[in-house]
């Protein structure tokens, strides 16, 4: 599961930018194989006066922390690949605004993970195919 979080402050993202930054996020992700349930994007706004860099207001930040529990990198370009292709996805709305961004990427061990009290199944096997599938992870779907 890639989970994404963006700190930022107050008004900087539209309900609409909120939706097409998590659309560019997912297929991102559901071009490389992965089930999109898996890809978790949470927006956490903040009041303006509640981030700074280096002791000063930055009201034009995003903060973008994101955590791989599904997937790891195993090679120096593959993480870089993996920071460059979550940048192009929300750039639109960060870079090409003239924003400040800052990312980073968490590896966990797969092991430490469990969805609705399951461990899914291992990467590329037919049992995740039929889990995504089924959308047996989030049974509200």
């Amino acid at each position: 599961m890639p989970l994404h979080r963006f700190y930022y402050a107050q008004g900087l993202f539209s309900a609409q930018d909120k939706q097409e930054i998590t659309d560019r996020i997912t297929k991102n992700y559901t071009d490389l194989n992965l089930p999109a349930f898996y890809v978790i994007v949470v927006f956490i706004e903040v009041p303006e006066d509640s981030i700074f860099i280096g002791g000063k207001p930055a009201t034009n930040f995003v903060r973008v922390v994101s955590q791989h529990l599904s997937r790891t990198m195993d090679s120096y370009e593959g993480k870089q690949a993996i920071l460059d292709f979550l940048e192009a996805a929300f750039a639109p709305y960060v870079k090409d605004r003239g924003l400040d961004w800052e990312i980073h990427v968490e590896e966990h061990e797969r092991e430490l993970w469990r969805t609705q009290g399951i461990n899914p199944p291992l990467p590329n096997t037919d049992a995740e195919k039929l889990w995504a599938k089924e959308n047996k992870a989030i049974p509200f779907q």
